[in-house]
């Protein structure tokens, strides 16, 4: 699956993944392979990635929104933090 995370300022990363994390408004949830299609605002937390070699990168965010179509997942957030 692959994913774009993106800042208004830069794109932060893209690539393929295993999974994804992300703190929705109404609680945390996981993205996997062959998730069902989603739009979803997000909420104040951190943002968990696992890469395609089982890498974690972690961010922390302000907000934000995810959607997930076709194995293709879009993050767009502000207030990240590395």
């Amino acid at each position: 699956m692959n994913l774009n995370l993106l800042t208004p300022e830069k794109e932060v990363f893209s690539g393929n993944i295993k999974s994804v994390k992300v703190p929705g408004t109404k609680g945390q949830f996981e993205i996997l392979d062959g998730h069902a299609p989603i739009v979803s605002s997000l909420t104040e937390g951190q943002i968990r990635i696992i890469d395609e070699k089982g890498d974690r990168l972690t961010y922390t965010i302000a907000k934000g929104f995810i959607e997930v179509l076709d194995n293709e997942v879009s993050l767009l957030v502000q207030g990240l933090e590395e």
